[in-house]
C-alpha cells in the first residue's frame, strides 16, 4: 500500500526559519511544523499532530536527525513508533531511511551511530556554553537577557488584546520577542 509523503520540520524558537528544512524535504502532500526547542514531546503540538495523522504506507521525511529527536532514546522511540504504525521515515540530510519491512543493516547502524554523535554534539555545545558563560560572569562581562514582571506580563497581554503588535510590545519593555514569548507563556500556565 502506497500512502503519502508526509515531513516534520522544527526550529527552536519563532524567530528561526524553516525555509533550509523546507527545501531539504522537497514537496510533499502535508508538512508538520514545530517551532519549539527539542523539549519534551508534550510540548510538540506538530509532532503529535503528525503521529496522529501517520498511516501504514505513509513516508515521513525528515530534513536532519536533531529535527526529530532531542537526544538518541527519543529519536529511537519516534522512529520506532513510526514504523510500528507501517512508515517509512527518511533523513535527508544523512541519506538514510528505515522501515520496519527492509531497513538494511547498515542504515540501522548508520542510524544508531549517527544518532549518538547528534547527542555527544548537543552535549557538548551546552557544555560549552556553560563554560563560556562562567567565563563571561568570572569578567564581569555577562548579562543575563532582561525579564519582565508579572506586573509588566500583565500590562503586555492587555496591549496585545488591544492590537498593538507582539514586536511593538516587546520594545516597549527593552525585551525580545522571545523572552516576551516566554514570560506570556508563563502567565497562560500559572
Amino acid at each position: 500500500m502506497v500512502g503519502q509523503t508526509v515531513a516534520y520540520v522544527r526550529v527552536s524558537s519563532a524567530e528561526q526559519n524553516l525555509d533550509r528544512q523546507l527545501e531539504a524535504v522537497g514537496e510533499c502532500d502535508r508538512i508538520f511544523q514545530d517551532k519549539i526547542s527539542g523539549s519534551s514531546r508534550a510540548k510538540r503540538a506538530g509532532l503529535a499532530e503528525l503521529m496522529r495523522y501517520v498511516r501504514e504506507g505513509d513516508l515521513v521525511k525528515v530534513a536532519s536527525m536533531d529535527r526529530l529527536g532531542r537526544d538518541t532514546r527519543d529519536l529511537y522511540a519516534i522512529v520506532d513508533e513510526l514504523t510500528d504504525k507501517g512508515c517509512a521515515v527518511q533523513f535527508v540530510s544523512e541519506r538514510i531511511t528505515v522501515d520496519k519491512s527492509g531497513t538494511s543493516p547498515v542504515d540501522g547502524l548508520m542510524l544508531g551511530i549517527l544518532a549518538a554523535f547528534a547527542e555527544f554534539e548537543r552535549r557538548r555545545i551546552k557544555e560549552r556554553q556553560a563554560e563560556g558563560i562562567a567565563l563571561a560572569k568570572a569578567r564581569g562581562k555577562y548579562v543575563q537577557a532582561p525579564k519582565l514582571s508579572d506586573t509588566d506580563v500583565e500590562q503586555a497581554k492587555v496591549m496585545i488584546e488591544m492590537g498593538i503588535p507582539k514586536a511593538e510590545v516587546a520594545r516597549t519593555f527593552g525585551v525580545s520577542r522571545q523572552t516576551l514569548y516566554t514570560s506570556l507563556r508563563r502567565l497562560a500556565s500559572s
